[in-house]
């Protein structure tokens, strides 16, 4: 996994006003009076569902980093001035590189 989801992160997402602190990269040292600390079934399961939504998005990440390379507004502009479907077609083509 490129960018695999922390600890840090699960307890943030289930648990966002809550003090604590993770030492090191495991030990959780709960701080909040206020908040039950989360059970460690709790916030791997957080971590996979966290995990499987990052995943479920990287066709959407690849195709981000290919439409910021076009001047997508300057295609569409020659696209309409010339009657050419440059822009539609350089889209479909990314989107097929990277299909949902």
């Amino acid at each position: 996994m490129a960018n695999e989801i922390t600890k840090a992160q699960a307890i943030e997402s289930l648990m966002p006003t809550a003090d604590w602190t993770l030492l090191g990269d495991t030990e959780l040292l709960w701080t909040d009076s206020e908040q039950t600390e989360p059970t460690a079934l709790a916030i791997t399961t957080e971590r996979e569902r966290l995990q499987a939504v990052y995943d479920s998005q990287e066709y959407a990440r690849n195709r981000k980093e290919e439409y910021d390379q076009l001047n997508q507004f300057e295609m569409q502009f020659d696209d309409d001035r010339d009657g050419t479907n440059t822009w539609v077609d350089k889209i479909f083509e990314i989107k097929g590189r990277h299909p949902k």
